[in-house]
């Protein structure tokens, strides 16, 4: 009875390309599939000289897939189908509106908590 491997969109090659160490590429690997991160933000007097705003919810989301949504007190979690779907939540009351503000992309990483710091 033969075994098939896991399902993998991209799998740890064995050899590595020349030059690339076995922790070099995993490096690229994290890069290539790192999820996108944003915040959801709250805004109260938008267009007014005295504006605020504050960050509500922190969020996710990977290639084409759902969203991830989590409040900053941790009492609201939400997967949507896109991000923009959590400003609903997060805009109900007169005066405050909602928006999304996203991290850019990441470029790099580190193989241990020290380093990343």
């Amino acid at each position: 009875m033969a075994v098939a491997p896991p399902q993998n969109s991209r799998p740890v090659m064995s050899r590595h390309p020349a030059g690339l160490t076995f922790d070099q590429e995993l490096c690229g690997l994290v890069l290539d599939t790192a999820p996108r991160l944003f915040a959801v933000v709250q805004v109260c007097g938008e267009g007014l000289p005295d504006v605020d705003g504050w960050v509500v919810a922190w969020g996710f989301v990977d290639h084409g897939g759902p969203a991830h949504v989590i409040s900053i007190d941790g009492q609201v979690r939400m997967t949507l189908a896109s991000p923009d779907l959590a400003l609903r939540h997060f805009a109900g009351r007169p005066g405050i509106t909602a928006r999304l503000v996203w991290l850019a992309q990441p470029s790099a990483v580190a193989m241990d908590q020290a380093e990343a710091a």
